[in-house]
């Protein structure tokens, strides 16, 4: 497999990310609205326009950062505001808002797991295009699967931890909540130690094995394309 130069990498990652991140963003304020809260829509979060979610540091520069001194990719877009209050049940519809996001980069990697499927019936036959929609399709799976397990993990703010603070009984899920404001903290601990890749990693190696098969190419193949996006 011929190997890309920098450009075709950014070229490749850029729409998936994109779309991973801005529908993730975008699917928290669609569903808070949904639910009676409509903070995010009057304040232009529940679109597509990515230049709406996107934070310079944690979406842009710490992730170039993190990509080209090698280490786990890590970051983070900007907070969907949501109105506690304003919601119809709100210990409920927190849970639900948090838990949007992932679903959407769930969905998001099943499709992309279908445009590999396409790029693998085209073939040959249009050899740029295939070997185009391949590359991206992979990203596509890989970017989504990677969000959406990292934002599962139980730990405020992320949507696990809002989602688990919807589900404990009141007195557990108010000191529980109380972690918050260190979350980004504890959060940087595992990553500089390397406790988040070693309970990330199964989990995502997990999904990949499940998409992949989908896609129609098996985990290996999957992962060698991976290293030429990743190399």
């Amino acid at each position: 497999m011929q190997e890309l130069d920098l450009i075709q990498k950014i070229a490749i990652w850029l729409l998936p990310v994109l779309f991973a991140i801005t529908l993730h963003e975008a699917a928290h304020g669609f569903v808070a609205m949904l639910l009676g809260d409509r903070t995010a829509q009057m304040l232009g979060r529940v679109t597509l326009n990515p230049l709406r979610h996107i934070d310079p540091f944690g979406t842009v520069l710490l992730p170039a950062l993190l990509y080209f001194t090698g280490g786990m990719l890590f970051g983070w877009a900007k907070p969907v505001p949501v109105t506690y209050e304003n919601l119809k049940q709100p210990k409920r519809d927190m849970a639900l808002v948090a838990l949007a996001g992932p679903a959407s980069n769930l969905l998001q990697g099943l499709f992309w797991a279908l445009v590999v499927q396409l790029a693998l019936i085209i073939g040959t036959g249009l050899s740029f295009v295939s070997l185009f929609l391949l590359y991206v399709g992979v990203a596509g799976v890989f970017i989504n699967t990677v969000l959406m397990l990292l934002n599962l993990m139980p730990i405020p703010p992320l949507d696990g931890g809002r989602v688990l603070t919807g589900v404990l009984p009141g007195p557990l899920s108010y000191k529980f909540s109380r972690l918050e404001p260190y979350g980004l903290v504890i959060l940087v601990v595992l990553l500089v130690s390397g406790l988040l890749g070693q309970v990330l990693w199964p989990l995502v190696t997990l999904t990949l094995h499940g998409l992949s098969l989908l896609s129609g190419l098996s985990y290996n193949q999957f992962m060698l394309v991976m290293s030429n996006l990743l190399g």
